[in-house]
């Protein structure tokens, strides 16, 4: 039970389904290891740089009045009317609390890295397994995303 929630942990962890796969990585570290000091590092980012919404208002648009006809020459005019822009909210520490984060993060040794996912033929040919502890990347690095959410690691070979 520990061993899958450790897995159903890094699949949170490392990103989504489709597309290249944006974690912190340091070569060599326990997935676990990563999860704890990423979970540190987003407490301190919290606590150093606290969500702050504001309120915003986009300003109004104004529709401007037009002139309506009949076939018989009968013309009205129709008035123009103001539009609410409408309301949102913006926290404003979040690009701070993102560079607090990538600064902690760096202090432990883990650089945001973005790896791409792996081609079908790859995937086809890789044994499944889960990775646990993170390889060195090259080149050739990619990513597999198992059936259970959890991901693997891999070199790409290249065809002779």
């Amino acid at each position: 039970m520990k061993k899958a929630l450790g897995f159903l942990t890094l699949a949170m962890v490392l990103g989504a389904c489709a597309g290249p796969l944006d974690v912190y990585y340091k070569p060599g570290a326990t997935v676990a290891r990563l999860q704890t000091d990423q979970t540190q590092c987003e407490v301190k980012a919290l606590k150093d740089a606290p969500v702050a919404n504001e309120i915003r208002q986009r300003p109004p648009i104004y529709y401007p009045g037009y002139p309506i006809c009949d076939g018989y020459g009968n013309c009205w005019y129709r008035p123009g009317f103001w539009a609410d822009g409408g309301v949102y909210s913006v926290d404003v520490n979040k690009d701070l609390r993102n560079r607090v984060l990538t600064q902690c993060m760096a202090g432990k040794g883990y650089n945001p890295v973005s790896i791409p996912q792996c081609s079908a033929g790859v995937k086809a040919n890789a044994p499944v397994a889960r990775t646990t502890t993170l390889p060195k990347l090259t080149g050739t690095s990619c990513y597999i995303k198992n059936d259970d959410g959890s991901y693997q690691i891999v070199s790409q070979v290249a065809s002779q």
